[in-house]
């Protein structure tokens, strides 16, 4: 069968448009359609698209706009398929809009303007499915949608209320990962550990035995399949202490990636986070008994600075918890204004420049902070997962990096391994955000 159809598809947002993006693939190939490395070679372009912020919206309309200049037939998805009327406004001459998590809608679309050559054949593509990622690692959603009201996200609007998938089908996509040779896992949804909380953690099955829908046991199961398990975009429920135990054991990697956006409790209040109970104070002896538990973890935050009615004195707090957690990688944002937000009405907004500012100021903090952590790994051995090799060495990622936002460790004059090779190797210097090794 001649594959005559071609669908060229950009994906922009986070690893959970990503992950609808490989589902939609898969379902293409399964159906004959050829995926186009260009505009000149698709038949039809689809754009997954991203709404978060207003820099997203931007950065979503240009990129259809691109797709309708340089081809002419686009299908718009994702998050700001959610907002038509968005879309079309900018650009009335696309084919069909659908939101996220929509591979149905998104097929169906495709039918009416590209009709497949042949019903699915599975045979047509490998067990995992087909992927945006490397052989190597891969996302793992286990959840869509998010039951928070947080004053700065639209995203439960974008993407509904809290739906956990089941336990059983989640391991089975693991186990398919695994056996097609990914030795990397990272667990990512809106809200991580609320897996389950809709289902209210029924029991379900994998293997022939049971297995309840919460994030404890999930990761234990995933542990038994002997690669490494990351987990991305942690609430700081009290159950995330019972995963410490898991991590110490070396059963999921000793990384959290838990979003506290601030610490400042006013701030907190105003954001609506979850936590918005857990003042520094509490969040710091949380942090210091994960620690305890777990002396090898690290800890990944996000943080946004210049939130509506934030004070000086405020973000001084946010400074002054830095100091004293010592987190290990933190990234952090500048407020953004994003349509449909409640934080949009609250009062005393601050200027754009004095966001910024506040943003590069706890930057340079942490820079210090994480050279200094790093520092302290000169001399140690570890392990590390390489991502490539090129004609200077082996980049490769410790246990404490996830990639594409995390830092590197870098191998120089190694040339004797491949992309999903383990290796052991000794850390001989570090900067702010990079360890530099030698091969043990």
């Amino acid at each position: 069968m001649s594959l005559t159809k071609s669908i060229g598809l950009v994906s922009l947002g986070c690893p959970k448009a990503s992950s609808d993006a490989e589902q939609i693939l898969t379902r293409l190939r399964a159906e004959g359609y050829r995926i186009a490395p260009t505009y000149a070679d698709a038949d039809l372009v689809l754009v997954n698209t991203c709404g978060f912020i207003d820099a997203a919206v931007a950065e979503s309309l240009d990129a259809i706009g691109e797709a309708l200049a340089e081809n002419g037939k686009v299908i718009v998805t994702g998050c700001l398929g959610a907002r038509e009327n968005v879309v079309l406004a900018a650009h009335p001459q696309v084919l069909a809009v659908t939101g996220p998590h929509a591979a149905d809608e998104v097929m169906a679309a495709i039918h009416q303007h590209l009709p497949p050559e042949h019903d699915p054949f599975v045979s047509l593509v490998p067990p995992q499915g087909v992927r945006l990622t490397p052989d190597h690692f891969a996302y793992l959603k286990i959840s869509e949608g998010c039951n928070h009201q947080c004053t700065f996200c639209i995203i439960p609007s974008l993407r509904g209320p809290l739906l956990s998938r089941p336990v059983g089908e989640v391991l089975e996509e693991a186990r398919r990962l695994a056996e097609a040779g990914v030795r990397e896992l990272l667990v990512i949804s809106q809200d991580t550990s609320a897996y389950g909380v809709d289902l209210k953690y029924r029991t379900g099955f994998w293997g022939g035995k049971p297995v309840k829908t919460r994030l404890k046991e999930l990761c234990a199961a995933l542990a038994g399949f002997g690669i490494w398990v990351r987990l991305h975009y942690v609430y700081p429920y009290p159950a995330v202490d019972d995963l410490l135990p898991l991590m110490a054991a070396g059963k999921i990697l000793p990384y959290l990636d838990v979003p506290f956006q601030h610490a400042s409790p006013r701030i907190l209040k105003a954001m609506q986070r979850p936590a918005a109970g857990d003042v520094a104070e509490q969040m710091l002896a949380r942090i210091h008994r994960w620690r305890e538990a777990c002396p090898e973890l690290v800890i990944r935050s996000t943080f946004i600075t210049g939130f509506p009615g934030e004070t000086e004195a405020e973000f001084q707090e946010l400074l002054d918890f830095l100091s004293a957690a010592r987190l290990d990688r933190v990234g952090a944002f500048a407020y953004s204004p994003v349509e449909g937000a409640t934080a949009n009405t609250l009062p005393n907004p601050v200027p754009e420049a004095e966001r910024e500012d506040r943003r590069r100021r706890l930057m340079e903090l942490q820079e210090d902070i994480s050279a200094e952590k790093l520092a302290e790994k000169i001399g140690r051995e570890i392990t590390v997962l390489v991502d490539a090799v090129d004609e200077e060495g082996v980049m490769a990622r410790s246990m404490g990096d996830a990639p594409e936002i995390d830092g590197m460790v870098y191998v120089d004059d190694f040339f004797d391994a491949e992309p999903g090779d383990f290796l052991q190797v000794r850390i001989t210097d570090a900067d702010a955000h990079d360890l530099y090794a030698e091969a043990v």
